[in-house]
């Protein structure tokens, strides 16, 4: 006969301060240990229902505790006759089911509490060792716990042998199929005892488990519902397969799946094609997994999902994790990524993997709201190990491959304007939670005065040599290391240096090119003046009007433009590149580059420039860039 010992029936939560229910209730079976009172009502705050699961205690809206196996050693249990540890549970929030673990940190043991319906987000780059932090938590939350590792593999074989519900359901839990297979087997068999690199190789399981699932509702329903049988009070159920068409449809309406009782096709919508399920694209394969995967979890477990964008093209991302988090309310999720795309779109708490020792432990950083950044750029600043430059420019342009090569000590973040670079480096520098990383900016020139320069130069940003990024690869300089690149050297060096000179002046010298680019300096003085603008101190309307005429009658628009034309006009005369390349701003001057340089066209040589940039495939190219950009210096 079980006989606990008095010690275990009021033990302390290790690690917790949380002090278990009054009976032990055994893992596998939910029921009170031999020597209780099995009429007696458990005694569990806020506990609704237990039921007798497959592979152990099934609790809904429950605070779960941290590990599986505090209490006596293995015991023989009277309820379900299998030797298992006698597991407590207590609730301390009543209708809110809590998923605790902890994780190993730089600053010591840190507390996660994950509640049903809701989701967490851990995002690191390489180095953070993201896979560890899953089977971390995996392993704290024990039988609690389903993971998907991000080392999985996606052969999709409906032809698999058909077994049991339960004993696919062991297997793709365990690894073990076999219907008592414990859940301290999931190491060895599931893992291979090497938890953090084993390839996942569960679908069969799945597969059988969605078609034994299958098999068994669909019987119920029969008996039921057939001739001479007693009119039930159950609702009718939808098999997982079904509800795997369903959501599958919604996400790939341009795709049908056919699954029968022992088969799965894929067809196309009007037509009659169709091919096996083991011909799925990666894409599908993976879609079909995940949907598999989080349907048939039991019911109130965390689902632990490495890397879940793996396959899944980024237009259906949001929408696949949307349905699954709404078809498994009773469920949590934990995702773990470097997608900071991912990461931005998901409603959930989310941390930064910073760092990680193999100790192990883990530097994270909670995303803090309220930056003044979006959620992605948050993510993405946290999560760097290097000083933050921001720029001018987009993810797809040049400029980010100049600045990425001639600043390989920085993180290069884009923005998409001068105006958008000088609010990020204010934001950043002012904002508390974030200034642990120092961050700069570099402006292109865009008609900046030496007081302009001096302010912007106070605020931690530069500004270029040249109007926009671009025109850099246009001074003599940089484009006579491009020619030589082509092995082009003395006179006929000279003569394309020349050539590429006379065509920069001519494309520049005309009425019409020179008021173009005067209108566009003319904007940006009358919108700078009018940002500067002060009208705090006015106390009335006609305070307001007068003050506000007063200030923008001043600006002489003509006579602006007429300097600035000037400018341009002497820079032409003089034949002098460098201060045109100051003033005229004009994204189309590279294709001439591109055509006196490379004789190719302005993509092509685009291209090139960037392969070039990236790889260091000309290191004279590199160095004649970096010596005309500034000297950028992390404070």
């Amino acid at each position: 006969m079980w006989r606990p010992s008095a010690t275990h029936w009021k033990p302390r939560l290790w690690g917790t301060g949380i002090r278990m229910a009054d009976h032990a209730l055994c893992a596998r079976c939910a029921r009170p240990p031999m020597g209780t009172d099995s009429r007696a009502s458990v005694r569990v705050a806020g506990l609704r229902h237990l039921r007798h699961g497959r592979h152990g205690l099934v609790t809904a809206n429950l605070d779960r505790r941290e590990g599986e196996g505090v209490g006596n050693p293995a015991q023989e249990c009277p309820g379900c006759g299998k030797v298992c540890v006698a597991n407590s549970i207590e609730s301390s929030k009543g209708d809110k089911l809590a998923f605790k673990f902890s994780i190993p940190c730089m600053e010591g043991e840190r507390q996660f509490d994950v509640e049903p319906g809701t989701a967490v987000i851990f995002v690191g780059a390489n180095g953070g060792d993201k896979t560890r932090l899953a089977v971390q938590i995996e392993k704290k939350l024990g039988i609690s716990a389903h993971r998907i590792s991000a080392h999985r593999a996606l052969k999709l074989n409906a032809d698999v042998a058909k077994i049991s519900e339960k004993k696919a359901l062991a297997g793709l839990r365990t690894g073990n199929a076999k219907e008592d297979a414990p859940i301290n087997q999931r190491e060895i068999h599931r893992w291979g005892q090497n938890a953090a690199v084993m390839l996942l190789n569960d679908f069969d399981f799945l597969i059988q488990a969605l078609f034994a699932e299958q098999s068994n509702t669909s019987l119920k329903a029969y008996n039921q519902h057939k001739p001479g049988s007693e009119e039930s009070k159950e609702e009718f159920e939808l098999t997982k397969f079904d509800r795997l068409k369903d959501i599958w449809s919604r996400l790939l309406p341009h795709r049908i799946l056919n699954i029968s009782g022992d088969d799965i096709l894929v067809s196309v919508p009007e037509s009659d094609a169709n091919y096996k399920a083991s011909d799925m694209s990666d894409g599908e394969r993976a879609i079909f997994y995940m949907i598999g995967q989080a349907l048939v979890a039991e019911a109130d477990q965390l689902l632990i999902v490495d890397e879940p964008e793996l396959h899944v093209h980024r237009s259906i991302m949001s929408k696949l994790w949307d349905e699954l988090e709404a078809a498994r309310a009773d469920c949590a999720f934990v995702f773990i990524t470097h997608d900071l795309d991912f990461a931005a779109a998901r409603a959930a708490r989310k941390y930064v993997i910073r760092d990680y020792d193999p100790a192990p432990r883990w530097a994270i950083d909670d995303v803090p709201e309220d930056t003044g950044f979006d959620e992605e750029l948050a993510t993405l600043i946290l999560g760097s190990r290097r000083p933050i430059l921001f720029v001018e420019g987009d993810r797809s342009s040049l400029d980010l491959a100049l600045y990425r090569c001639c600043y390989p000590e920085w993180t290069v973040v884009p923005r998409s304007s001068c105006t958008e670079v000088i609010h990020a480096v204010v934001t950043m520098r002012a904002n508390a939670d974030l200034t642990r990383i120092t961050c700069s900016g570099i402006v292109d020139a865009d008609h900046y005065d030496e007081d302009d320069r001096s302010y912007l130069r106070e605020l931690g940003i530069e500004t270029l040599p040249v109007s926009e990024i671009e025109n850099v690869i246009l001074l003599p300089e940089v484009s006579m290391a491009i020619a030589q690149s082509e092995g082009f050297s003395g006179e006929e060096l000279k003569q394309r240096i020349a050539a590429l000179a006379d065509d920069i002046f001519k494309s520049v010298d005309s009425d019409e090119a020179i008021e173009k680019v005067a209108v566009r300096y003319a904007k940006r003085r009358i919108d700078r003046i009018l940002k500067k603008l002060d009208l705090s101190g006015a106390r009335t309307t006609d305070e307001i009007e007068n003050e506000y005429k007063h200030r923008t009658g001043e600006l002489d628009v003509r006579g602006l433009t007429e300097r600035f034309k000037d400018e341009i006009r002497r820079a032409i005369v003089e034949r002098d590149l460098s201060r045109l390349l100051t003033l005229y701003d004009n994204k189309g001057l590279i294709a001439l580059a591109a055509s006196k340089l490379k004789s190719c066209r302005q993509k092509d040589f685009e291209s090139w420039l960037t392969r070039t940039l990236r790889n260091r495939m000309a290191p004279g190219v590199v160095e004649a860039i970096v010596h005309h950009l500034p000297t950028m210096t992390p404070v």
